[in-house]
């Protein structure tokens, strides 16, 4: 078993909230990690495990420490994941010089271009190696994983659900990047991480995935009209588009007023628990 190393754990809503560091053969460096057990499983039950995917800039502390879903999940005896949002201290020439790409923003995809492809494979860390590694050390049930995220996490979410729905028995997002090839933020993600071949990005876009290949339950997607990102970068009408094409079953919720910000996630994390609890079976 490979080795767990605990950075802090505190008691929380009858439960433990941790934060954790282990070696990732996926990226070829540490990775930091947040989970909360609920306590059942501190009672030793296997419980439902749902993973975070955040957005741009954020780390594994961002969701459970503003997001406010530990007391819920408590009740509703879900373990929540959340890992860091790309690799770190690698000191790639040009990964620190912008905000959106590189440090923070490795878009949960497997790079194939150099200098990215040996450490930016967010993709297969997600998807494989993360889950394999929490289900080693703490009481999670490999049966029941759901997967959920905002914007590029929401993107990322999307993504490795629709591409491996056997894996992840859930699926909802926030405000996701639903159209990452034709819009800024994935144009330059692509075209560095995955190069200038557009066919490679298809497989990395969650409208043109679910064109494809509908994931086989229902996918909740919130999204605020006052985002200022929302008609430039989220474009969620590309995803409705695709699941009218497709038959996804898609609830794609509108909310005048509501921002990009965490105070809009807080709003509504509520109804992505139940949504990930129903169908991945409520322990409580």
């Amino acid at each position: 078993m490979a080795p767990l190393e605990i950075r802090e754990e505190h008691r929380c809503f009858g439960g433990r909230m941790g934060y954790y560091t282990h070696a990732s053969s996926a990226t070829g460096v540490s990775m930091n990690f947040a989970v909360y057990q609920p306590p059942q499983a501190l009672g030793g039950v296997l419980v439902p495990a749902l993973y975070y995917l955040a957005g741009l800039t954020c780390t594994e502390e961002t969701f459970m420490i503003k997001a406010g879903a530990p007391r819920l999940a408590a009740d509703l005896g879900l373990m929540l994941v959340a890992c860091d949002t790309s690799p770190r201290g690698l000191n790639i020439p040009g990964d620190s010089d912008t905000w959106d790409f590189g440090v923070g923003a490795g878009f949960y995809l497997n790079a194939r271009m150099l200098p990215w492809t040996r450490n930016y494979r967010m993709g297969s860390y997600v998807d494989h190696e993360l889950p394999t590694f929490i289900e080693e050390h703490f009481p999670a049930s490999p049966e029941r994983r759901g997967i959920f995220g905002h914007s590029m996490g929401g993107h990322g979410a999307l993504v490795l659900a629709l591409r491996n729905p056997q894996h992840w028995h859930s699926v909802s997002a926030f405000s996701p990047v639903c159209h990452p090839s034709t819009v800024p933020w994935g144009e330059k993600a692509f075209g560095n991480y995955l190069g200038p071949d557009r066919e490679q990005w298809r497989e990395w876009d969650a409208s043109m995935l679910m064109r494809q290949r509908p994931y086989p339950g229902e996918i909740l997607v919130d999204q605020g009209e006052a985002d200022p990102f929302l008609a430039a970068q989220l474009i969620p009408e590309a995803l409705e588009a695709a699941a009218e094409a497709s038959g996804q079953r898609l609830r794609l919720r509108r909310h005048p007023g509501y921002d990009h910000s965490y105070w809009f996630i807080q709003t509504f994390v509520e109804d992505h628990l139940r949504h990930h609890a129903l169908q991945l079976g409520r322990v409580a």
